[in-house]
This record gives structure tokens, C-alpha cells and sequence, in this order.
């Protein structure tokens, strides 16, 4: 079991490595001027969510569903933490489809949005990883 939870937070640190990483990539993408950088920023961005954040991703709801069958399933039911904790998984989840929604935009040169935008949006999964990882560890409710 202890391996399950270790598979499952090292891609989640690697999910959220790319959650955080991808939107600052846009925020200089949208800064960028030239055709050379924003060659460059779109095989950055290819290869880290393609490469890095969806596997991360993938594997992350693999071992979490995994722990959570091999857990009695039964004790959980009613524990509010998590429930809430999987309700900001899926919003990580939605998160995660916007910054696939911008890659599509940048890579066809139809970003409208400006870096002051991305430089919000990059703070957006703070939030998540600190409310997730409150409640897996603290379990308030």
C-alpha cells in the first residue's frame, strides 16, 4: 500500500510541476515578439504537456482510484475530506483541459489573451495543491 502512495504523490508532484510550469511558459510566450521564440515556446510547451503533465496526470488518478479500491471503500464513504479533495482533483482536472485550451491557442497562433492574464492563471494551482494536500493529510472533515 505504501508504494501505491508513493507512485501516487511522485506524479502528482509531476502533474503539478506542470500545472505551475506551462501557464509562466505562456506568460512569456505572449511576451514573446519574434518568430524564433515563439517556434521555441511551442515545442516547450508540446513536449511538457504531451510529455510531462498528462502522463503525470494519467498516472496520478491511476494509483489514486488504485489506492482507493484497495482501501475499504466502505470506511470513506461518508469522510467530507474526501469528497472535497476529489471535487478539487476535478477542478485540477478542468485546469488541466484550459492549459491544453491555450497550447491549442498559442500553437495556432490565435492567443488574444496577455501575459498579465497567464501570470494570474499560473497562480490558480497554488490553490488546488494546498487545499488538496490539506485535507489528504489533516483530514478536517
Amino acid at each position: 500500500m505504501l508504494w501505491l502512495k508513493a507512485l501516487h504523490l511522485i506524479f502528482m508532484v509531476t502533474w503539478f510541476a506542470g500545472l505551475f510550469y506551462l501557464p509562466r511558459l505562456y506568460v512569456y510566450h505572449a511576451m514573446s515578439e519574434d518568430e524564433i521564440s515563439n517556434q521555441r515556446f511551442k515545442v516547450m510547451e508540446s513536449k511538457l504537456f504531451y510529455g510531462i503533465m498528462t502522463p503525470g496526470m494519467v498516472a496520478t488518478f491511476i494509483f489514486g482510484v488504485w489506492m482507493l479500491i484497495s482501501y475499504d471503500w466502505a470506511l470513506y464513504a461518508n469522510a467530507g475530506w474526501l469528497h472535497a479533495k476529489l471535487g478539487l482533483l476535478l477542478l485540477s482536472l478542468v485546469y488541466h483541459y484550459f492549459c491544453y485550451r491555450w497550447l491549442l491557442e498559442f500553437k495556432y497562433d490565435r492567443n488574444r489573451r496577455s501575459h498579465v492574464y497567464y501570470r494570474w492563471m499560473n497562480e490558480v494551482p497554488v490553490l488546488f495543491l494546498v487545499g488538496i494536500t490539506i485535507l489528504a493529510v489533516v483530514k478536517p472533515f
